[in-house]
């Protein structure tokens, strides 16, 4: 079996070197080469076709963001970025996802080299995981500032009115979630049903990320606070590094947000958010499962639908990784199987039709 071709982006040899070793470690991969910057970069993968590249952020001579932009418009190929735990790598982070990066590894900004050792299995997993993904060329919309961006779907326009506070929408992601959680929930009306999110994301992620969609969508996105009513038009993002549920305080949803152990070695964890959707909100559930790698949450989706939850999953073709999608209809936990463009219109019109009522569009 041929072995996955890395080349490493960084501006620090330190960085270069350790990432080397990591990935040379192991058996089924190799690093073919590293570039100080984007510029050296790209004549190395004219030259050696790499199957994958890990890339840093901030880099002299060119952006790494440009550098990707250009990257994915004229020869997209997996790549996995490499950021700092700061505010402002959390922003740029997210940009690169938008851009077409498949994943992202959160290095230390103190302790580097002990720190980097610690994540080889994160960082060898995500390069396995990007090797096999399915690459999305970047997107031509432009923000004012030139930074490339997806092009916003129109929300359907209109009043869903006591029907939403009846209901939630439970939605679970990992490898690729990031810019496929942020197309569902553009789909949705602000009055839409409260929304409530477990996406694989380390600490120091989720605020940029949930503060980035507040700013995109119709409802109000916020990173999850432990106890808070879950409202109508709203939507709430489990915290990086803990876990998140729901519960009853009499006629009400609450968040939990909580420090558990990991569950199928995730924290958040899809499992653990499902698990309290079956429980306690049951047939007042909706479930989604969209794009990421592993099984985290297809036997609770499954108890989801057992308790009479509708749940839709995302379809192969428009998911960067099939894997969670996969298992959770392959242990009979979905209604539907979708392309992601249409499940927000789908939970639309499922939950019109659940009420028997029927609703205009604009």
């Amino acid at each position: 079996m041929a072995k996955t071709r890395v080349v490493v982006v960084d501006d620090s040899a330190l960085v270069r070197s350790l990432l080397a070793e990591i990935i040379n470690r192991q058996s089924d991969m190799q690093c073919v080469g590293m570039a100080a910057d984007p510029l050296a970069a790209r004549e190395m993968i004219r030259t050696l076709n790499p199957d994958v590249i890990t890339l840093d952020v901030e880099m002299p001579r060119m952006d790494g963001l440009d550098f990707l932009s250009r990257l994915m418009r004229l020869r997209p190929m997996p790549v996995v970025m490499v950021s700092t735990l700061t505010e402002r790598g959390a922003d740029v982070t997210l940009k690169a996802l938008e851009l077409g990066a498949i994943d992202f590894v959160a290095k230390p900004k103190i302790g580097i080299s002990d720190g980097l050792r610690q994540l080889a299995d994160e960082i060898t997993d995500k390069v396995r995981i990007a090797a096999r993904a399915q690459i999305r060329r970047a997107p031509t919309a432009t923000t004012g500032g030139g930074t490339p961006v997806a092009a916003r779907p129109a929300a359907p326009v209109a009043s869903l009115g006591r029907l939403s506070t009846e209901k939630l929408i439970f939605i679970g992601a990992s490898t690729g979630g990031t810019e496929a959680t942020k197309e569902v929930l553009m789909g949705l009306p602000h009055d839409a049903p409260g929304v409530v999110i477990t996406q694989h994301m380390p600490p120091g992620f989720t605020r940029s990320y949930s503060a980035r969609l507040n700013g995109l969508c119709k409802i109000a996105v916020k990173e999850a606070e432990d106890g808070e009513r879950i409202l109508p038009g709203h939507a709430y993002i489990a915290p990086g590094g803990l876990q998140l549920a729901v519960a009853r305080s009499g006629a009400n949803y609450v968040t939990r947000v909580f420090d558990g152990d990991p569950v199928n070695r995730h924290k958040p964890s899809v499992e653990v958010l499902f698990d309290s959707a079956a429980q306690v909100v049951g047939a007042n559930a909706f479930g989604v499962m969209l794009t990421g790698m592993g099984a985290d949450g297809a036997r609770a989706m499954k108890r989801m639908r057992d308790a009479g939850s509708y749940n839709v999953c995302q379809n192969e073709a428009t998911c960067v990784v099939f894997g969670m999608p996969r298992e959770a209809i392959a242990a009979g936990a979905a209604h539907e199987v979708l392309p992601l463009q249409q499940i927000a219109t789908h939970l639309l019109d499922k939950l019109r039709a659940t009420h028997g009522t029927l609703l205009s569009r604009v």
